[in-house]
């Protein structure tokens, strides 16, 4: 990001600035859940497809107010 404020508007900022500025709008840097190694892609699928659902709807009928 400091290379593109640099070629767009010929600003030199530090990494730290442009960090900071972005925590005060509200940003946050997200990174990936890490997998593991032994994972296997085909297992976890199934898995999903065979798991209840995690909601269930209510059985009472809705009473009017």
């Amino acid at each position: 990001m400091a290379r593109e404020l640099n070629e767009t508007f010929g600003v030199s900022v530090d990494e730290t600035t442009i960090g900071r500025a972005l925590r005060e709008m509200g940003y946050r840097k997200l990174s990936a859940r890490p997998r593991h190694r032994a994972q296997n892609e085909y297992a976890v699928e199934d898995f999903k497809k065979l798991s209840p659902p995690n909601w269930r709807r209510s059985t009472r009928a809705s009473t009017p107010a």
